[in-house]
């Protein structure tokens, strides 16, 4: 029997549904202008629902009140469009987590537990735009594909080096550096796959509890990851 194919979703379908409800609008440079914006907002409403392959301009314009031939106004390419949204993503998210007032932490307990906070509340407060950033990634063109790359590894250098400095100080456990930070980031990212702003939890809790699961990865001693 063959595979039945999700239904996809019109623009009207996506109207008023509380899972594409996040802060994405607030994260666009407003030097862009109003049009543009919205035309961002909108795609990523698009791209998190049907895909990035699946969606049309008609689906983007359309949501906005515009003909599919005015996003060509304010960008090149569909391709573009997505470009726009995941690179501005990976960087908010990263100068969220490295401003100076992350910076002056000296403590290594205190450092990784507001790095983490603070990494999973910006997915948690975007987390539609967060989705589109992280699952949509193969419809980049290689070059942008490559500048994204470049600022994924700047992210992991971040929590690497959190980690590595608890580490070394002795106020973490003698771990895997690479592993824990890896597997940290992924705790603070997989929440934008459920995620919802009218669930139980806010941004700011779930941050708090994601932290203490980083510190109890990073502080367990017999914490065994070769086997």
């Amino acid at each position: 029997m063959a595979k039945r194919r999700q239904a996809r979703f019109t623009t009207e379908d996506l109207e008023g549904l509380p899972q594409l409800d996040d802060e994405s609008p607030a994260l666009w440079d407003e030097s862009r202008g109003e049009v543009p914006r919205k035309l961002l907002t909108s795609a990523v409403r698009c791209f998190a629902s049907n895909g990035f392959h699946a969606t049309t301009t008609r689906d983007i314009s359309g949501a906005v009140g515009l003909s599919p031939a005015a996003l060509y106004v304010h960008f090149p390419s569909k391709e573009d469009v997505l470009f726009e949204i995941v690179r501005t993503a990976h960087d908010r998210a990263l100068a969220y987590v490295t401003e100076p007032a992350m910076t002056g932490l000296d403590d290594p307990v205190q450092h990784l537990r507001v790095l983490v906070a603070r990494y999973t509340e910006w997915h948690a407060r975007y987390h539609v735009a967060a989705r589109v950033s992280q699952y949509e990634l193969a419809g980049l063109s290689a070059e942008h594909y490559d500048e994204i790359l470049e600022t994924r590894h700047r992210t992991n250098i971040v929590f690497r080096t959190a980690v590595e400095h608890g580490v070394t100080s002795g106020a973490f456990a003698d771990v895997d550096v690479k592993r824990v930070a890896r597997a940290i980031l992924s705790l603070g990212i997989d929440l934008i796959r459920w995620y919802r702003r009218d669930g139980a939890d806010s941004p700011e809790q779930l941050g708090a509890f994601t932290a203490q699961l980083a510190l109890k990865m990073a502080m367990t001693p017999d914490l065994d990851l070769a086997s």
